[in-house]
């Protein structure tokens, strides 16, 4: 092969690679075009849950502040925001759900890590990826912070802090 060939095949290479990374950035920038965003209602869902029997729908739970984390067993930053989310769900009683949605996992998978991290707060399996493309989901941890009347109020792609998590609900609970 000539040398002249080979630099037009690298050329070619470098461009197919070049065209491959901004048709990523793009899907990333632009999502399923069902993204959530803040000030907009969050879509209701209806799943089974990890919990114990029968289903849980995210709109039974209007009237009461919903922090909202997508979660999987396998994923590192959500072992480092349990403990979190765990003393979240007994700090407002009453006025605050915490409401796990553990997504793409084995169902006994996830109910180890609960029972490891102790997640006492309502706990629901999404094996068939119902709710990832809805939310927009661009990995996991995300958490969003849902008012009483269903609006998302903020939005965190990644671990989740105590910090976070306060803030969030505190102007969820004033709006």
């Amino acid at each position: 092969m000539t040398a002249r060939l080979k630099l037009g095949a690298q050329v070619v290479a470098v461009g197919l690679v070049a065209l491959l990374l901004a048709l990523l950035v793009w899907k990333l920038v632009q999502g399923s075009g069902k993204k959530v965003g803040i000030g907009k209602p969050a879509p209701d869902f209806e799943l089974r849950r990890l919990d114990g029997p029968g289903t849980l729908q995210l709109a039974s739970l209007r009237g009461k502040v919903v922090v909202l984390n997508f979660w999987a067993s396998w994923c590192f930053p959500c072992k480092q925001e349990a403990p979190a989310l765990a003393a979240a769900a007994k700090r407002w009683p009453g006025r605050v759900v915490v409401l796990g949605v553990d997504v793409n996992d084995p169902s006994g998978d996830a109910r180890r890590f609960a029972r490891k991290y102790g997640l006492a707060y309502p706990l629901v399996h999404d094996n068939h990826n119902v709710t990832s493309p809805v939310y927009g989901l661009t990995g996991l941890p995300e958490t969003f912070f849902i008012d009483r009347s269903g609006t998302v109020v903020e939005h965190v792609i990644s671990e989740v802090s105590s910090a976070q998590i306060r803030d969030a609900v505190e102007r969820a609970l004033r709006s």
